[in-house]
């Protein structure tokens, strides 16, 4: 079985299809599936989703582009949310420093609140990082000093030493379709050296179809192909490298269920 343990399945683009696109993912083996929070003002639409599958779970967080414009959120409003028994992370959250859709002050500070809700819940952090390696790193090594809170680089597509400082403080690492991507070579450098017990697939849905489905609207199904890319990078099977990534984001995200027989 594989999960899919990053999509969007509350975005627009799934609203004609939304149970079909749920079916196609478990033809296609992914048992399981995590619909993330990026506004907190559809954190009650996100919990609907999840409600309807028992293998469907979702977060609940403020992505960094929309740190300007979502109502500032507290450690307390937080962990509140975060008691909905579908809710197993906090986040998305992180730094975004390509687009800079929102002064990276607000940026930090949402961080920050972020990182104290995941220690105080103790449910992972789901991290976005673009173009802000260092900040990133400085900013998780900092907290983490504070007190211990669990945590995966979503959609990784940092340089090697942020994979590194990550590893180093017991986060795990998330690889989406770009892992397929002809241009990606550095991205599959690094993901041969990041140990089988820390990796994590994802597919970021309707963001980023791997090939054979570039340029399509991505959805759980395709994590499939990102998988397959993984273990041969990774020397392995599909099915075990299939069993791996499952077996870590259940240890990972230890407030979620295994599906019965599998």
């Amino acid at each position: 079985m594989l999960v899919d343990s990053h999509c969007h399945l509350d975005f627009d683009v799934f609203d004609e299809d939304r149970s079909e696109t749920i079916q196609r993912a478990r033809d296609a083996g992914v048992a399981a599936m995590v619909t993330i929070c990026t506004r907190v003002t559809k954190f009650e639409e996100i919990c609907a989703i999840a409600e309807t599958d028992d293998n469907i779970w979702c977060s609940v967080g403020i992505h960094p582009h929309q740190a300007e414009e979502e109502p500032v959120v507290t450690v307390e409003d937080l962990v509140s949310r975060a008691a909905h028994p579908k809710v197993i992370a906090i986040g998305e959250t992180g730094l975004d420093y390509y687009y800079d859709n929102s002064p990276r002050e607000l940026q930090e500070t949402s961080f920050r609140t972020h990182i104290a809700a995941s220690r105080e819940t103790g449910l992972p952090l789901i991290v976005h990082t673009r173009d802000a390696d260092e900040d990133m790193a400085e900013i998780l090594e900092d907290e983490m000093e504070k007190g211990a809170f669990p945590g995966v680089l979503h959609c990784f597509s940092s340089g090697r030493r942020l994979a590194e400082r990550a590893l180093d403080i017991g986060f795990y690492i998330s690889l989406s379709g770009i892992v397929t991507f002809k241009n990606a070579q550095d991205l599959r450098d690094i993901v041969k050296d990041v140990p089988v017990d820390r990796i994590l697939v994802e597919t970021d849905a309707p963001f980023l179809a791997p090939i054979p489905n570039r340029g399509k609207r991505n959805e759980p199904a395709f994590v499939a192909d990102t998988a397959a890319r993984v273990a041969e990078l990774k020397a392995m099977d599909n099915q075990a490298l299939s069993a791996a990534s499952t077996e870590n984001f259940f240890r990972l995200f230890s407030k979620a269920k295994r599906p019965v027989n599998s």
